[in-house]
């Protein structure tokens, strides 16, 4: 049976399903045959969107909740086979300014999830998505899982915590966990309302509306990228095998640049934008992990994962998208309707 045909029926739930990578894997699972519960709060800023899961609403359930409600979340997991657990507060920014939140966010909900899983379905598998936030800066190119986890940020350090947590209840209680290390995940269903979740939607964004973007410094930090179709695939890899289990593994992309290349393929891209050249703001300096590109070759050997989408193409697919369907991603339609 193929990592593919194992979903054929199989019953799924998707924490932070409304979100970016959540719906990506809920369209790719409805194609697969599987029977698709998503949870997502839905709470403003997170990028929850009701119109990411537009054209599967009659293959999907949706229950609005908050992960951290533990009667909810003892109830949710009960029948589910797998669990991709995506649901999470992924801004740098903003762990900064409201730590508290962001611990509550990712390490109480991780806590309520695992707990529910341990009392009321012990055989679940649960793969858990975690960010190469984690290592901080690194010491060596490409950063292997080996490095140390040291974190420059709050939510650094929650995403590590809500990592172990997954493994020790793996290790431990027998829930059968991994977690998935992932690079910059780009493409379509990306939130684009505010530049606090990442460059590169709001890049793009920027391309879009024919307006600059602003590159830090001098847009030598390196990084790498993974179309979001890829990521999808890594999931369900993950989700199919115990082979896996207790591990925490890198999911980066195939391709690494630096900041000022990437800009100038994007506006090549998209035939609209333009860039400038501006200091680093002082608290995003000052969490700044400088260049970051992954070695994902355990992941790869362990199941067979091999990114397919080059950063060009990704870039097309991702651009013709939001042009079709941009209006759903912004809070001001007549700007929306400028940018088409």
């Amino acid at each position: 049976m193929t990592h593919t045909e194992f979903y054929r029926g199989r019953r799924v739930m998707i924490t932070g399903g409304l979100g970016f990578i959540g719906s990506n894997l809920a369209h790719r699972l409805a194609s697969l045959g599987a029977d698709i519960l998503l949870v997502d709060s839905l709470i403003p800023d997170y990028g929850g969107n009701l119109f990411n899961v537009s054209g599967i609403e009659d293959r999907i359930r949706i229950n609005v909740a908050d992960v951290r409600q533990a009667s909810t979340m003892n109830y949710l997991v009960r029948d589910r086979e797998v669990i991709f657990n995506l649901a999470g507060q992924v801004s740098h920014i903003d762990s900064m300014r409201d730590p508290h939140t962001d611990l509550d966010i990712n390490c109480r909900s991780q806590l309520t999830i695992l707990e529910a899983c341990r009392r009321h379905n012990p055989h679940v598998k649960v793969v858990y998505a975690s960010t190469r936030q984690i290592y901080g800066r690194p010491d060596m190119l490409p950063v292997t899982e080996r490095h140390l986890v040291r974190p420059t940020d709050v939510n650094g350090i929650n995403k590590a915590a809500g990592e172990y947590y997954h493994l020790v209840y793996n290790n431990v209680f027998g829930v059968r966990a991994c977690s998935l290390r992932l690079t910059n995940v780009y493409g379509p269903r990306q939130l684009l309302r505010h530049n606090r979740q990442g460059f590169i939607a709001w890049f793009i964004r920027l391309a879009l509306e024919d307006r600059e973007i602003p590159v830090f410094g001098d847009g030598s930090q390196v990084r790498d990228f993974v179309y979001v179709d890829d990521a999808v695939d890594a999931f369900l890899r993950a989700g199919a095998t115990d082979a896996l289990n207790g591990e925490a593994l890198n999911v980066g992309g195939s391709e690494h640049m630096a900041h000022r290349d990437l800009v100038q393929l994007l506006i090549e891209v998209a035939g609209t934008g333009r860039y400038r050249f501006v200091d680093w703001p002082a608290e995003k300096k000052a969490i700044d992990i400088g260049s970051f590109y992954a070695d994902s070759s355990k992941f790869s050997h362990a199941v067979g994962w091999t990114p397919e989408v080059k950063l060009r193409e990704g870039l097309t697919r991702t651009l013709a998208y939001y042009r079709a369907n941009m209006r759903h991603y912004l809070d001001d339609p007549d700007t929306a309707e400028a940018a088409r």
